[in-house]
This record gives structure tokens, sequence and C-alpha cells, in this order.
């Protein structure tokens, strides 16, 4: 599939001021970033901008601050860890808008970067605008982040489902709006996935709650030949089958619902393959008593993983894949008694020889805990995005690129 939007490649970086929008949500602990896969898979694009002579301002939330400045979600340590990746500094603003920050910006000579504070420290930012001085004010603070820069670069896929300020509307008020190379890689590898599979193509599908991957699982039922269930969202669709689940997570509204999801794939000739076996704690921990069991789940446990017959039954499944697309743990891999399932699965996909495309917080945490995140052909880094990318869905922060 051609990505059918500007890119970084198709212009004239020269002496321009760029402003790059990049997902560096990452997780910190103690003031230091304690994994960095997001931040190094926008190097590329970084470097590439200060390679060929412009000066660099990033744009990036971190967590759920609420529209309020809070020091627990600065971007600080994600500024000194690029500095550390580029070997340069990397200046930090106070802000992402405003005099300061502006100023800062245009003193920026060619290869030098600043990097803005938590966009979310603005409610203007991520609010959801019903009234016409809401949306104003959103118009407002893009038009104030595009102060920063005459070209603007969107390199930040995770968010690209969102009509943010600063990941769309910003691009009403800069002369040039372009893909960087990540976001280019991720349409192109799900693109690829939707548009031209090879066959078989299993989607597995894990997680906490069917609600969640309801329309994903559609959506997917029109294009896949096989769909694997594991996760906590399995227990809703084996209730709805009659088995007794016991105290294993379930969605009781979402009863029908799993009911019909199953007779579609049936009527579309889909294999909808769920736990044949579980493995069943007596409470939610991992020094709980533990036992292999059935579908019908003992009164008095739940299930917290799959077990070693579903296992078997879904790796040999992955064998013979071409394509997979996965989102969602089999198990609460957190915990290490609970973490068998999706660590099997992710060395089934990893051997299968299939292109794999790894999308979902979750699961990417789960490959990258595996050690076989090399064996993947694609991690994507956006969660959300990447599922509303697979439902068919247009994302916001891709439309309001230029076009080729």
């Amino acid at each position: 599939m051609s990505f059918k939007k500007k890119t970084v490649r198709d212009i004239d970086l020269k002496g321009k001021r760029v402003v790059m929008r990049v997902d560096f949500n990452v997780p910190v602990k103690s003031g230091k970033v304690t994994d960095d896969t997001r931040i190094t898979a926008a190097l590329p694009t970084i470097k590439y901008i200060l390679e060929k002579g412009a000066s660099l301002v990033l744009l990036s939330h971190l967590g759920r601050p609420d529209g309020q400045a809070n020091p627990e979600y600065s971007l600080k340590p994600t500024a000194v860890l690029l500095g550390e990746l580029l070997k340069k500094e990397v200046k930090m603003a106070p802000d992402c808008i405003g005099e300061a920050t502006v100023s800062m910006a245009n003193a920026l000579k060619p290869g030098e970067v600043l990097m803005c504070e938590n966009t979310r420290f603005h409610k203007e930012e991520d609010m959801k605008a019903k009234t016409d001085e809401d949306k104003a004010k959103q118009q407002n603070f893009a038009k104030e982040l595009a102060k920063l820069g005459e070209v603007y670069v969107n390199d930040a896929f995770g968010t690209a489902h969102r009509a943010h300020g600063s990941t769309a509307i910003i691009c009403k008020y800069v002369p040039v709006s372009v893909a960087g190379f990540l976001m280019e890689k991720e349409i192109q590898y799900l693109g690829e996935a939707i548009a031209n599979p090879g066959r078989p193509f299993i989607a597995i599908i894990g997680g906490a709650k069917v609600s969640g991957k309801l329309e994903v699982l559609q959506a997917l039922m029109e294009k896949v030949n096989t769909i694997l269930i594991g996760g906590g969202m399995a227990y809703t669709f084996l209730k709805a089958l009659g088995h007794n689940v016991a105290k294993s997570l379930v969605e009781e509204e979402l009863l029908d619902t799993a009911k019909k999801t199953l007779e579609t794939a049936k009527a579309k000739g889909v294999k909808f393959m769920l736990p044949l076996d579980n493995l069943a704690a007596d409470k939610f921990d991992n020094a709980a008593q533990i036992k292999v069991v059935a579908n019908d789940i003992p009164d008095g446990w739940m299930a917290l993983d799959i077990g070693p017959q579903t296992i078997k039954a879904y790796s040999d499944e992955i064998s013979k894949a071409k394509t997979i697309v996965w989102n969602g743990p089999m198990g609460c891999f957190e915990m290490s008694n609970f973490a068998k399932g999706t660590m099997e699965v992710c060395k089934a996909v990893a051997n299968s020889g299939a292109v794999s495309i790894i999308g979902g917080g979750d699961s990417v945490a789960a490959v990258n805990q595996s050690g076989l995140a090399e064996k993947m052909t694609h991690i994507s880094t956006g969660g959300g995005a990447s599922l509303e990318f697979l439902e068919g869905k247009k994302l916001p922060g891709v439309a309001a690129l230029n076009d080729l």
C-alpha cells in the first residue's frame, strides 16, 4: 500500500525550523525513563531533519495531567535521554506555548533541538470541544503551537487517532505538514496487512475486555481466516456459550453481543478459536493456588491465563500463518505465574516465518519481555491508533497532513 501523504523526504529542510510531534509518552520512574522504545523509534526522523540542516522543536504529551502543569508529568527526563542518544544537548522549554518558548525556538541554530513541555499541561490540547467557545480556545492553542516552526512533521502514530491541537489542528496554521518515517512505516505495514495479506491471515486478540475490541473484531472478520481469543475477554465468550466461568472477568452486558459475534464468524467461515483449557487461581495474586481446568471454572476460582492444550492448539494454528496481527496478551502476564500463555504465543509468532504485526501497549511490552522483539516484522508504537486503523477508521493526525 503506497503512502499517499508527503513525508520529510519530499521537502527542503535546509535552514528551516521544524516543529515535530513525537510520541514520548513513556514510563518514567524517579525522574528516569524506564522504557525508551518510543524515543528510539523517533530517532531516524529526528536525525534526518538535523542532518538536512534544520533546527528542531519537539512536542509530546506524557500521561494524563488533566490540563494542569504537574512536575510528575514533565518531559524533562525524555529530553535528558534524547540528548544522550543524540550525543548533543537537548534544550528544555518551560512550556509548549508562550513568549519564552517561542523565543527559545526562534533562537535555535541549524542542528539544535528544543524539547517543549507536556502539551497536556493545557486542557485545550485534548478537550472535547462542544461549544463554539471551546472550539475557539482549541484553535487558538493550535495557532500558538504553530508559532514554533514553519514546517510541521507528525511522527506520533500512537496519537494519530486523536484530533488534538498538536496532532491535527496545528496543520491548519503551518505552511507545510508532512509525515515522519515512523508514521509512514506504520501506515504502510498496517495498510498492507489489510489490503493485501498473505494467507492464512490470523488475528490474535487478547486483553481484558471485549468492549474495547468489539469493533476491531467485527472489522477483522471481513478480512482474516482465523481469530484466536485470549485474555479476560475470552470468558465473556465462554459464558455466552453456557460455560461456568466462576469469578473470571466477564462483561455481563455483552453476552448477547458475544453470541452474535460467534454466529457472524461462523456465517463468514472465519475460524474463531477460544481457550480449550485455562490456568485458574483462587485469588488475583501471583502467590495464589493455581490449577489447570477445562472451560467450566470451579466456583470461587478465576481464570488468569490460557492452559497447555490451548497453547498447543494456538501455536499449531500460528505455525500455518502467512500474516499475523496481534493485539492483547493471553493472560495476566505481568504476574510471572500467569505469563506462560502470552510468552508461548510470542515464541510461536516469532518462529512462524509469517509477516507479524504487533500492536497495543501490553502486546509490545510482552514481546519486549520475551526477548523476541527482533523476530517480529513490525512492532507498532500505537495501540489505539493501530486498532482504529485496522477497523478502517480515518485517523485525524494522518488525514491532516499534506497529500502527495
